[in-house]
C-alpha cells in the first residue's frame, strides 16, 4: 500500500513538472523594441574660420569644414560636418544690395522652413538681436523633420547668413534628442560670435 501511495505522488510531481514546463512554453514571445546605439557626444570646444570667408564666427573643434557640394552652390557657401554625429549645419550668405533684396533672402528662407510643415508639430521662430547688435531669426522645428534647427543673420544693410541643420541618418529625431540639443548650443554659439569681414 505504502509503494502504491509513493507512486501517486511522484506520478503527481512528474505531471506537475510537465504541466509548468508546457504553459512557460506557450506563453507569447515578445521582441524587444529596437535600441539605438548611445551617443557619446564631446565637450563643447570651439576655432576660428578661416580668413578666407567675408563673416567670421566661432565653429566646434569637432567638426569639419568643407565646401558647399550642392547643385545651387555659391561661393562663399559651407558644411561644418560632425563625422562623429553624422550632422552638419549647411551655411549659405549673400550680399545685400537694397532694401527688396534683403525681402527677398527673408522670403526665401522663410520658404524653406515652411516645407517642413508637412512633417512637424510645431514650428517655433523668435526674432532676437546677437551680442553685436545683429538681428537673427531663429527657428526650433519640433517632429520628425529632416532640419530641427535654422536661422538667419543679417545687419540689415550688407550681410545676409543663413544656416541649418541637418542629420545624415534615418533615426526618428526622440532618440537624436541628446544631439540635437548639442548641436542647437554649437549653432547658438556660432550666432553669438558671428562677425562681417571687412571687404
Amino acid at each position: 500500500m505504502r509503494k502504491s501511495e509513493d507512486r501517486n505522488i511522484y506520478c503527481w510531481c512528474i505531471a506537475i513538472v510537465l504541466f509548468v514546463g508546457v504553459s512557460a512554453c506557450q506563453q507569447d514571445y515578445l521582441p524587444k523594441p529596437l535600441g539605438y546605439n548611445r551617443l557619446i557626444l564631446p565637450s563643447h570646444a570651439y576655432q576660428p574660420l578661416p580668413d578666407s570667408l567675408p563673416y567670421h564666427f566661432e565653429y566646434s573643434e569637432h567638426a569639419t569644414l568643407l565646401p558647399d557640394t550642392s547643385r545651387i552652390r555659391e561661393r562663399f557657401w559651407i558644411e561644418i560636418y560632425y563625422p562623429d554625429i553624422k550632422s552638419n549645419i549647411h551655411i549659405t550668405y549673400k550680399s545685400i544690395q537694397n532694401a527688396k533684396v534683403l525681402k527677398e533672402y527673408f522670403d526665401d528662407s522663410y520658404t524653406l522652413t515652411a516645407k517642413h510643415q508637412i512633417k512637424a508639430y510645431a514650428i517655433n521662430e523668435v526674432i532676437t538681436k546677437t551680442p553685436s547688435g545683429k538681428t537673427a531669426v531663429i527657428a526650433e522645428l519640433e517632429g520628425d523633420v529632416p532640419s530641427q534647427f535654422q536661422f538667419t543673420v543679417t545687419d540689415s544693410a550688407k550681410n545676409f547668413l543663413r544656416g541649418a541643420l541637418y542629420f545624415n541618418t534615418k533615426v526618428a529625431n526622440d532618440s537624436l534628442a541628446p544631439a540635437i540639443e548639442y548641436m542647437k548650443m554649437d549653432m547658438m554659439h556660432l550666432i553669438n560670435t558671428l562677425e562681417w569681414r571687412k571687404k
